[in-house]
């Protein structure tokens, strides 16, 4: 059966598909446990979470279900806060704040990786068995804790020099982005235009060079690209844009309808939102701001002073100034629950393989 492999053994799942760790509220209990109930793993997208956030999620998806769960983690990027660029950023966004009745200006605080320390005693306090992480990988202490109490590890990268770096620091699973995918990628030795490569050029250069399970993403919704990424030689998939849209989602109602009515050329990659260039669809914040691109402050200080305009935007439906993660493969995305979703992707790849034989 093409679905019972190393990675699928390892993980204790069904089917070998991952629902990415997607931050900012999209990963609600509902879709997670939904995920893991039908077969594959559900995973938490903590990276903006605080501790009590997190606590409380993790006890929600549990007492939805009895299956394995993942906690996806952003490793800590500390960058020095310059002020000159804040006040900069500030006055440029003022407008939007203005349009939006926003009052206050966001503090911008020291980075530090405390929050992210306390998840990881979290983790291993709520016996969680599967850690992933993205936009780099955590020191070697961090590896050696968690493994020790005998979590498993998965990581993000989208060069081959990144994931033999993942393999070597003890990383036990490789999620390898393609550049066809949304949202923000784990890039992390490399810049962001050197690591542009499509997922179909990257994963069998990636299986000839590590010896762990490697794990497909970027514009995989459906059956036909589980089917082509085994091809290639990845032992699953990690979809992300499919499940943005399904019904246990936490994305805004208006968000899933423009991501639902959009197609292969409608997105952009953009570091005007968060500091850290990411894939969603076009629009006129993206459009104001891109004059700017190359002197707005790192991620995450710039995400820090768009967050109330994000918010403020969610609720007052504008959709002109959201951020609308998503990757390139649009069409296939329908608005299902997840479970649904799942039971698809696996029928469809049965299907195709049926037809191959």
């Amino acid at each position: 059966m093409w679905s019972d492999n190393s990675f699928s053994q390892k993980v204790g799942i069904k089917y070998p598909i991952i629902q990415a760790g997607m931050a900012g509220g999209i990963t609600s209990p509902e879709l997670v446990a939904s995920v893991s109930n039908a077969g594959g793993l559900g995973s938490i997208g903590a990276g903006y979470m605080t501790l009590k956030d997190l606590q409380d999620t993790i006890q929600k998806v549990k007492s939805l279900t009895k299956e394995t769960f993942s906690v996806n983690l952003f490793t800590p990027e500390v960058v020095t806060v310059d002020q000159a660029k804040v006040d900069q950023a500030n006055e440029w966004l003022s407008h939007f704040r203005h349009d939006l009745n926003i009052t206050e200006t966001p503090e911008v605080k020291t980075v530090t990786d405390d929050n992210f320390k306390q998840q990881i005693d979290l983790i291993i306090e709520e016996n969680i068995k599967i850690c992933s992480f993205t936009f780099g990988i955590p020191d070697q202490d961090i590896i050696d804790k968690l493994k020790s109490k005998g979590i498993l590890l998965i990581g993000t990268a989208t060069t081959v020099d990144e994931a033999i770096k993942n393999e070597e620091k003890g990383i036990d699973i490789i999620v390898m982005q393609g550049s066809e995918a949304g949202g923000h990628r784990g890039s992390f030795l490399d810049s962001h235009q050197t690591s542009m490569i499509g997922t179909m050029a990257l994963i069998p250069q990636v299986v000839d060079q590590v010896n762990i399970p490697v794990i497909a993403a970027g514009g995989i919704t459906d059956g036909r690209g589980l089917v082509a990424a085994l091809a290639l030689g990845a032992e699953g998939v990690q979809m992300g844009t499919a499940f943005v849209t399904s019904l246990e989602s936490g994305s805004p109602d208006i968000a899933k309808q423009a991501i639902l009515k959009s197609h292969e050329v409608s997105t952009v990659v953009t570091s005007t939102f968060s500091g850290k260039p990411a894939r969603g669809l076009n629009n006129l914040f993206i459009e104001q701001m891109s004059k700017y691109e190359d002197a707005l402050p790192q991620y995450p200080i710039q995400n820090t002073l768009t967050q109330p305009i994000r918010k403020s935007a969610a609720k007052e439906k504008r959709i002109e100034y959201m951020s609308l993660w998503c990757g390139q493969n649009l069409r296939t995305l329908n608005s299902k629950s997840a479970s649904d979703i799942i039971k698809d992707t696996v029928a469809q790849a049965d299907k195709v393989l049926g037809q191959i034989k």
